[in-house]
This record gives C-alpha cells, sequence and structure tokens, in this order.
C-alpha cells in the first residue's frame, strides 16, 4: 500500500460513518502528529547500533527501529487509532531482508502485515456496506438536483421573457424558483469540492497539510453557501405560504406593499442565523470542512429556525385547506366531484408550501438508527431534490396562463412567417416594369368566434359564479395594418387564490367580469 493510504482509510471512514470510538478526526490527526513527533526524536536521538540492519523509519503508519537482517519486525499498534483499545494487544509486521534492506510487494512499496491492528471485521464490513448505500444515495440525488436545476432554468426564463405574467404572484414564484437553483447548484458544488480533496489525501504525504485552514477554506466556502441557500429555499416556501394565506384571508390586501417585506423573509432572514454559525463554527469547532456536527447544539443555530419556517408552513397549509372544504361544501350541489377537487388542491400545494419537512422535522437523523435511518435519509434526499422539479411542473408547464402565452407566441410567429410568404408572393406576382400594376392581397376578415380561453385554478372551481356567455373578440392592438388577426384575452372572473384576483370589466345584472390581467 501506498505510504498514507493508511491513513486515509481512518480519515475516510471518520469523516463518513459512525465508529464506535467517540475520537473525532480533528483529535485523530493531533494524535497522529504526535506519534510521528515522538517517533521522529526517537529515531535523532538513539544511538546507531554497528553492522548491517535496515534503517530505522516512520511509514505514515508506524515507528520502526532497526531491523535484523533476514527477520521479521513488529511493533506494537500504533496508539493514534481510534479503535486502540480493541487492537492494543495487536503488531505490525514487517521483513527485513538480507540486504539489509525492507522487503517490497508487488507494487514496489515496503511490505506491511498490518491485520492484527484493523477494526473489528464485522464493524468494518457493516461501514463499508454503509458506504455504498451512501454512494448510490448520492447518484439520486445529483440525478434529482440536476433535472430540477435544468426544469427551473427554463421555468424562470419562462416567467421572466413574458410581460404579461409579471405580477406579484409570479415574481414570488421566480424568487422561489432562483432559490431551488441557488440550492442545487450549491448542494452539487460543495460536493465536487469534497471529492476534489479527497485524492489529496493520497498525494499529499503530509495529512497535517491538507488538513490545514488554507487548504480547507475553499471547501468551507462551499459549505457556508449551500447553508444560506437551503436556508433561503425555506424561507421562500414559507413566503408561498404567507402570500396565499395574506390572498384568501384578509379582506385587504395590496400586494405591492407586501412585496419588500417578502424579499427580506426570503432572502434577509438566512443570513440572521447563518451568520451567528459561521462565527461559532470558526470559533469553537473548526474541523474539516465543517460539514460533520461533532456538537449538535451548534447545529440548532441553524435547525431551529428552518423547523419555524416549516412549522408556520404547515400550519398556514391547514388553515388554507379547511377554507377549501368550507369553499367546496358551499358549492357540493353545483360541484359533485368536490372530494376530488379538494384532494388534487391539496396535493399540488405540498411541494409548494414544503409540507413533506415535517415528516422529515419529527424523525430527524438523530433518532433513528440502522434500516429505518437509511429509509428516512432516502426519502428525504429524494424529496428533497425532486422538490424543485415538481415545483416547476406546476406551477410553470401545465399552467393554463403560461400555455395560452406560449400557444399565442407560437401563433404570432407562425402568423409572421405568412405574411413574409405572402410579401414575398406579391412581389413575386408584380408585373416587371408597371407602376402600380400589381394585385392587392387582402387577408380574410376576423370571424366573429374566437376560440374563448378557458383558465382553470386551484380556486377558481371552489368560488366561480356568474352566467356563461362569449365574450365579443377584438383584433390584437399590434396586428400590423392589412392582416387581420383574432383573439381573445378576456377572462371570466374568478376567485383565484394561486393566481391571483383579476380586474373586472363591465357590469350590470348577468353581465360577464373579464380580465386583461394575467395575474
Amino acid at each position: 500500500m501506498k505510504t498514507p493510504a493508511i491513513l486515509l482509510l481512518i480519515l475516510s471512514v471518520l469523516c463518513r460513518t459512525v465508529l464506535v470510538s467517540t475520537k473525532t478526526v480533528k483529535h485523530t490527526v493531533e494524535e497522529w502528529n504526535r506519534y510521528r513527533n515522538e517517533c521522529l526524536l526517537r529515531m535523532s536521538t538513539d544511538p546507531t547500533p554497528p553492522g548491517l540492519f535496515c534503517g530505522r523509519m516512520f511509514d505514515m503508519y508506524a515507528c520502526w527501529p532497526e531491523g535484523v537482517p533476514n527477520t521479521t519486525v513488529k511493533v506494537p499498534c500504533p496508539w493514534y487509532l481510534p479503535w486502540y483499545n480493541q487492537v492494543r494487544n495487536g503488531y505490525v509486521l514487517r521483513e527485513c531482508g538480507p540486504d539489509g534492506q525492507w522487503a517490497v510487494n508487488n507494487t514496489s512499496s515496503t511490505w506491511r502485515d498490518h491485520s492484527q491492528c484493523n477494526a473489528d471485521n464485522n464493524q468494518q464490513v457493516a461501514q463499508e456496506n454503509q458506504m455504498v448505500i451512501l454512494a448510490y444515495f448520492r447518484v439520486m440525488y445529483t440525478v434529482g438536483y440536476s433535472l430540477s436545476l435544468a426544469s427551473l432554468s427554463l421555468a424562470l426564463i419562462i416567467l421572466l421573457i413574458f410581460r404579461k405574467l409579471r405580477c406579484t404572484r409570479n415574481y414570488i414564484h421566480t424568487n422561489l424558483f432562483a432559490s431551488f437553483i441557488l440550492r442545487a447548484i450549491s448542494i452539487l458544488t460543495r460536493d465536487a469540492v469534497l471529492t476534489r480533496d479527497t485524492p489529496e489525501f493520497r498525494d499529499n504525504r503530509d495529512v497535517s497539510n491538507v488538513l490545514s485552514d488554507k487548504a480547507l477554506s475553499g471547501c468551507r466556502v462551499a459549505q457556508v453557501l449551500m447553508q444560506y441557500c437551503v436556508g433561503a429555499n425555506y424561507y421562500w416556501l414559507l413566503v408561498e405560504g404567507l402570500y396565499l394565506h395574506n390572498l384568501l384571508v384578509l379582506m385587504v390586501f395590496s400586494e405591492n406593499s407586501y412585496f419588500c417585506g417578502y424579499l427580506f423573509i426570503g432572502w434577509g432572514s438566512p443570513v440572521l442565523f447563518v451568520v451567528p454559525w459561521i462565527i461559532v463554527r470558526y470559533l469553537y469547532e473548526n474541523t474539516r470542512c465543517w460539514e460533520i456536527n461533532e456538537n449538535m447544539a451548534y447545529w440548532w443555530i441553524i435547525r431551529t429556525p428552518i423547523l419555524l419556517a416549516i412549522l408556520v408552513n404547515f400550519f398556514i397549509f391547514i388553515r388554507i385547506i379547511q377554507i377549501l372544504v368550507s369553499k367546496l361544501k358551499a358549492n357540493q350541489m353545483r360541484y359533485t366531484d368536490y372530494k376530488f377537487r379538494l384532494a388534487k388542491s391539496t396535493l399540488t400545494l405540498i411541494p409548494l408550501l414544503g409540507i413533506h419537512e415535517v415528516v422529515f422535522a419529527v424523525m430527524s437523523e438523530e433518532q433513528t438508527e440502522g434500516v429505518l435511518r437509511n429509509i428516512n435519509l432516502f426519502f428525504e434526499l429524494f424529496f428533497n431534490s425532486f422538490q424543485g422539479l415538481l415545483v416547476a411542473i406546476l406551477y410553470c408547464f401545465v399552467n393554463k396562463e403560461v400555455q395560452s402565452e406560449i400557444k399565442k407566441k407560437w401563433q404570432r410567429w407562425k402568423l409572421g412567417m405568412n405574411v413574409l410568404d405572402d410579401l414575398r408572393n406579391t412581389g413575386s406576382n408584380t408585373p416587371q416594369g408597371g407602376t402600380g400594376g400589381g394585385q392587392c392581397h387582402h387577408d380574410p376578415p376576423c370571424q366573429p368566434d374566437c376560440p374563448q380561453e378557458d383558465t382553470h385554478n386551484l380556486f377558481s372551481d371552489a368560488s366561480a359564479s356568474g352566467p356563461h356567455a362569449h365574450p365579443r373578440p377584438h383584433h390584437h392592438p399590434g396586428a400590423k395594418k392589412g392582416k387581420a388577426y383574432c383573439y381573445i384575452s378576456a377572462r371570466k372572473q374568478v376567485l383565484n387564490g394561486l393566481d391571483g384576483a383579476p380586474l373586472e370589466k363591465g357590469g350590470g345584472e348577468g353581465a360577464i367580469k373579464y380580465s386583461e390581467s394575467y395575474c
């Protein structure tokens, strides 16, 4: 084996799994440094024996005295091992050749038998199996965050490029999408940095250099950014809940006046608990990349505000469901499938408000172990990584307003292509040398029965009322002269909890209420 490989194994096991010993990575490295210094001091002060012998050395694992040729040299297992109490009676073995050189293996590395100093075999097998499970989990959530990143980026672009989709509700959606994007990027970056640091243990003969503050500054910055982005994501989920609650409960609700407060809650609140956590970690637990929580009291600095946001959103969710039930029961004669509508609305709200997090808040990682812990970890990583994808689908890709705008954009593009084709055909039919002798091309007039748009959302079914009628079509204000383009932007007004409340046009008994607003 390469000289630092054994210490690499010790550190990797300490970093990723729970050992019987309570020794931490930092403590193990400190003990290893002390063992090495004592060995180097002994080698420099002990007298050199006469004759032929294998030289004294420290091979990054154990301290070796001079060896007599053609003998097997043994030294006690090094006392810096976290499991030293289990192997205190064991030895590390080495062979000294007849030429005064230590024996080597097939890879030209110095041969050493440290089997007596290994941890308990059953415990080692269990740790290796856990490492395999965690590797599969990492592949799963990497795929989830990658899909969420791609879908959310596309959804964010769609909400920003269409002007008629710009309103307070969609501004909140875009900030939520941005927080999901930053969360995915920060987690994938953190994993890449931690993975990049692993080969440094193999390539660096002095492990203390790899674990120095200077070498670890990059991964610590990545860890801090990840904690902020995760906190911002939870608080933008809370903003979605607060906005929806205010929209349904408050009689007078000015969306614009609350928006600045929403921005502070979403992007400013995480600073209030991430900065104190950074200070505490730097002063009292400045170990590795800050990815391991040895003192759980420090971890609660971040965990408590996030749990608070989850609980507040859960109570908001219960309140919204109560409002939905009351409205659907009031209209159950009109909507015989109100139970289906209630179930649909409930399932749609769960990813938007992050209600699934309540289960993982109750069943924390410290309270579970064994198979139950792995099951809990799987579902938590699965839902957290794919939540962004689900939100992008429900609140952008299948949204009726978004689909309507995309269809109109597509129709306008096709209309423009048809105009160009007509102009080319008209130009090609113009007589040579004539002035004003060409044929005039007229398009058919706008038909009086353009298709009416229909928008459904969570709360429109629960409270829509009024007679049905067909609105009169009108010409698109940006249509070019000589080309009639007909579409209908008027909509029936509904109580729109998730999609906002449209404005009214028209009046009188039996009149239809319309809105040009897509918010």
